[in-house]
C-alpha cells in the first residue's frame, strides 16, 4: 500500500470520505483533519465528552485503511504502560535456562562471566505499548491518545519526545525513530489545561455539540428507519436535556442509541410517556433522570 501523504487529498475529500464512513464532519473538522495528514502534525481535539472526538480518529482509520492503535489515558498512567517495559519474568527464565545449559556443558561449573555474557535486553524481551507500537509500525497507522487530560503532568514529558520527533529513546537499545509517521489524534475533555509545549506541537480543533440540524442529519444517517418527525422531536428533546445542569449530558452516540430504541419499540410519537419510559438510554444517573422529569415537566 502506498504511503498516504497526505492522508486526504483535500478538505473536500476529507468531508466526502468521512461522510461515507458515517462521520459527518463540518468544514473546520475536515480542514484540520486534512492538514494533520498533509503536515504530519499531531491533532489535538478538545471539547466536552460525547461530541465525536474519539470517533474522528476511528473514522480516519476506517476511510484510509490504517490500523488504529489506542492509548487510553488515566490517572497513574506511566511509561511502562504507555511506551514499553521489559518482560522480567521471561528475562529471568532465559538467564536460568542459559545458566543451567552452561553448567551442564561445563560439568557442573559455571561463572559470573557466563551470566554477564547472556544478552537479555533485545527485542525478544521487549513488551511494546501503544506509543512504541505506533512508532515502529511500517504500515499506515492512526495513533489515538484518548483523554490525555486525565494523565499526570509528568506523562506530558514523555509525549513531547514522541510528538516532536516521532522517536523514543530506549537506554538499552538506543533511539527508535518512526519509519512512517502515524496520524496522531489526541483527545481532551478539558478537565485540566494541557502544557503549552504539548499544544505547540499540535494542530488544534475544538468540538462542541452540533446544532439541531446537524445532529438530526447524524441521527438519520445512522438510523435511516427513524421517521423525520420523530427525529426532529428527539433532537429537540436532546437539546433541552443538554441545557439542564446534569452530571453527564447526552452524547451524540446516545442520541443515536435513543433513535434505535424508538425504532425498535415502534414509537411514532415522542410524547412524555415515551421519553420517560426510555430516558435510561440517554441519561445514566438517577439524579439526572429525576432532574429531567422535573425540569421538563414530563408526565408518565
Amino acid at each position: 500500500m502506498p504511503q498516504p501523504n497526505p492522508w486526504f487529498s483535500s478538505p473536500a475529500d476529507a468531508v466526502d470520505r468521512l461522510a461515507a464512513s458515517g462521520y459527518l464532519a463540518d468544514p473546520a473538522t475536515a480542514t484540520t483533519a486534512y492538514l494533520a495528514g498533509a503536515l504530519e502534525k499531531p491533532l489535538l481535539v478538545e471539547g466536552p465528552a460525547g461530541v465525536g472526538k474519539t470517533e474522528l480518529a476511528k473514522a480516519v482509520a476506517r476511510v484510509t485503511g490504517a490500523d488504529l492503535v489506542r492509548l487510553q489515558c488515566y490517572e497513574g498512567l506511566d511509561e511502562a504502560r504507555a511506551l514499553y517495559e521489559w518482560n522480567y519474568k521471561k528475562q529471568l527464565l532465559s538467564i536460568q535456562a542459559s545458566a543451567a545449559a552452561k553448567q551442564a556443558a561445563n560439568g557442573g561449573a559455571t561463572s559470573n562471566g557466563d551470566l554477564r555474557d547472556h544478552e537479555i535486553f533485545t527485542d525478544e524481551f521487549l513488551l511494546t505499548r501503544p506509543l512504541l507500537t505506533a512508532i515502529r509500525r511500517e504500515d499506515p497507522t492512526v495513533l489515538l491518545i484518548d483523554e490525555v487530560d486525565k494523565t499526570d503532568v509528568e506523562v506530558e514529558g514523555l509525549l513531547l519526545e514522541v510528538l516532536s520527533d516521532f522517536q523514543v529513546t530506549i537506554p538499552e537499545l538506543g533511539t527508535v525513530a518512526a519509519v512512517r509517521r502515524p496520524f496522531v489524534v489526541l483527545t481532551s475533555n478539558a478537565t485540566r489545561e494541557l502544557s503549552e509545549a504539548v499544544k505547540r506541537r499540535c494542530l488544534y480543533l475544538h468540538l462542541e455539540y452540533p446544532d439541531a440540524e446537524r445532529e438530526r442529519e447524524i441521527v438519520t444517517s445512522q438510523v435511516p428507519d427513524l421517521e423525520d418527525r420523530v427525529a426532529a422531536q428527539l433532537v429537540a428533546t436532546i437539546g433541552k436535556l443538554r441545557d439542564l445542569d446534569l452530571k453527564k449530558a447526552p452524547s451524540i452516540a446516545e442520541s443515536v442509541d435513543w433513535a434505535r430504541t424508538l425504532v425498535a419499540l415502534e414509537i411514532g410519537e415522542l410524547d412524555d410517556k415515551a421519553v420517560t419510559d426510555t430516558l435510561g438510554v440517554v441519561l445514566k444517573h438517577a439524579s439526572d433522570q429525576e432532574r429531567a422529569i422535573k425540569e421538563l415537566r414530563l408526565k408518565a
